[in-house]
């Protein structure tokens, strides 16, 4: 199949892509504007990249939008970014509601505010029969955090014994399948306390590229790099 040009082979679509959405503060100090403007241009490419994602077939697309970490920025910028996500649900979802798109929340919602965690739930509510793109949205997430979670529900359930697969059961990405590949933007090379249990066996992809910049010509790109990688998982080539 070509898709924008780039030649891909449609067997090997990764199924679960992940992104770490960075660089908005930096895209919006270049230019001189409030970081918030860098946090509108991003929202953008939010849209973009799914309606890409839907395009190439793509089972689910998890997105970092918001990390535990996050508390710490300013009390403005905080307000201002889940001001964005529910100006973003409100004009988004009669097109997710179109597109066939299921939206899921990971992380731990209860310490958003009132108002945010309501049409989140709605949200999730309304799309929850589309059969399409699962679009993952973290918010206030944290790797480490849900590997606690989910010892402390297996504890409270009273199970004695535990293997990966039981174990899985009680993660966030219970109904999801195996993360294939992430994406971080912006330059840095690590991964932020993201998905730290789902990335024992996935690709990683890093790009210079600002989220606000990262086109969906890069985003097929990125998937043509994913395409040309061998994933042995433990084995040898044959």
């Amino acid at each position: 199949m070509k898709f924008l040009g780039i030649e891909l082979d449609e067997d090997k679509i990764p199924r679960h892509v992940g992104i770490i959405m960075d660089g908005n503060g930096r895209w919006a100090q270049k230019r001189g504007l409030p970081r918030i403007f860098g946090h509108k241009a991003g929202a953008k490419t939010v849209k973009l990249i799914t309606e890409t994602s839907v395009k190439l077939g793509i089972k689910c697309l998890s997105l970092f939008a918001f990390s535990t970490e996050n508390w710490q920025r300013p009390k403005d910028e905080i307000k201002n970014l889940f001001k964005l996500l529910r100006n973003y649900i409100k004009k988004e979802e009669n097109n997710l509601l179109k597109n066939n798109i299921k939206v899921l929340i990971s992380g731990d919602i209860s310490k958003l505010d009132e108002v945010t965690r309501n049409m989140l739930k709605k949200l999730e509510e309304k799309l929850k029969n589309n059969t399409g793109l699962i679009l993952n949205l973290c918010i206030n997430y944290s790797g480490r955090s849900e590997i606690i979670n989910a010892v402390n529900k297996i504890l409270n359930s009273g199970i004695k014994k535990i293997d990966e697969e039981k174990f899985e059961k009680f993660l966030y990405t219970k109904d999801l399948p195996e993360l294939d590949f992430l994406i971080r933007t912006s330059g840095e090379l690590r991964i932020s306390n993201f998905m730290l249990w789902q990335l024992a066996y996935t690709e990683l992809y890093f790009t210079k590229t600002l989220w606000p910049d990262f086109t969906p010509e890069e985003f097929v790109l990125a998937i043509k790099d994913f395409q040309n990688r061998e994933r042995r998982f433990g084995r040898i080539p044959e």
